[in-house]
């Protein structure tokens, strides 16, 4: 890999983050700095022209889209929701998960079309959720939260919501039901479109390397 010409690379902080550097690390990248529990946002990769970039999840897109990381690590919910202009380069495969529509399990109801006309969905995937509706030639709704959208159908704000679940656990807690699946969730490396160009070179580099180590298992 060439570590001469500049990179910066943002990284999600949060529970990805740990993955991510072991990924990195695997590959050859040094991550010490970026295991340093500092509060700098900015993290250089020692001997190297690379950096860390640390940001919260959903602006690693933007960070990339708009030039200020080369590369990111994004989930594949945030990456379809934001719709940001940018390059989409290898399934990294973990933080797996699922976006599902789920309803209360006392509400009776089995399959998406028993939903009322123009149901109320909770979500923090307005246009993920309204794109899906939208394809099922269903009426809904959509009303978009940032917190805990398990609460929607609880206080009879919503009827039904759309979130991602790894285990299940929070929605049985909550008396919840999945009753589709609207994708399966990963997380994923992206580039910023003219970085992908001009820095080709680095990056495909770094890219190869991240497969060798995906295909040959993390553990």
């Amino acid at each position: 890999m060439d570590k001469t010409t500049s990179l910066t690379i943002a990284v999600p902080k949060g529970r990805l983050q740990k993955a991510v550097i072991n990924l990195l690390e695997k590959a050859g990248v040094d991550c010490s700095e970026l295991r340093d529990p500092s509060r700098r946002l900015i993290i250089p990769v020692p001997g190297t022209e690379w950096r860390f970039l640390l940001a919260k999840p959903a602006d690693v897109p933007t960070y990339v889209e708009y030039g200020a990381a080369d590369l990111g690590v994004v989930g594949k919910d945030i990456l379809l929701e934001s719709r940001k202009d940018v390059a989409e380069l290898l399934d990294l495969g973990f933080g797996s998960c699922r976006l599902i529509v789920a309803v209360l399990e006392s509400s009776g109801i089995e399959d998406i079309r028993d939903l009322d006309f123009n149901s109320r969905v909770a979500t923090k995937f307005p246009k993920i959720t309204t794109d899906f509706f939208t394809r099922q030639g269903i009426q809904a709704e959509v009303v978009h939260l940032n917190g805990s959208v398990e609460l929607g159908p609880i206080v009879g704000l919503a009827d039904a919501i759309v979130d991602i679940t790894e285990t299940g656990t929070t929605l049985v807690e909550n008396g919840l039901v999945p009753i589709a699946d609207i994708a399966r969730v990963t997380s994923r490396l992206i580039a910023n479109r003219v970085s992908y160009k001009v820095k080709n070179h680095t990056i495909a580099g770094l890219v190869r390397r991240l497969r060798e180590v995906l295909e040959e298992g993390l553990d």
